[in-house]
């Protein structure tokens, strides 16, 4: 079993920035590829963006390229999603996800992950 909690969330004005943590605890949080999913109001839950285990492969969706960076520091088990240039269509709870399997192959599907955090809300006003 992996726990995950994320934080950092809040509200932010348009062209701000947050960055989003998530801690894991469990297992080997090494063995793990994670990744970032996001859910509006009304909306269907949608991939962000993912890192492979050693941090040396990241994947994004086409809306957040280019302002979104993830990260991972697996000697501390937390993972970042710096969020600069926020647009209020950002506005969504951010889930941190995890999944067993540690190869690097791009996983955009919620149900590709084993693990998902409680979620933290993000506001970006205009």
């Amino acid at each position: 079993q992996v726990q995950l909690i994320e934080s950092g969330g809040g509200l932010v004005q348009a062209g701000g920035s947050l960055r989003l943590s998530c801690a894991a605890s469990g297992r080997i949080f090494s063995n793990y590829v994670m990744g970032w999913f996001r859910q509006a109001p009304g909306k269907e839950r949608e991939f962000v963006a993912a890192i492979s285990v050693s941090g040396g492969s990241t994947h994004y969706a086409d809306s957040v390229k280019g302002r979104f960076t993830i990260s991972r520091d697996n000697a501390k088990n937390t993972m970042y999603l710096q969020m600069n240039s926020l647009k209020p269509e950002d506005t969504a709870v951010y889930y941190c996800v995890a999944d067993s399997d540690s190869s690097w192959i791009m996983r955009t599907s919620q149900y590709e992950y084993d693990y998902w955090g409680q979620g933290t809300q993000v506001t970006v006003s205009s």
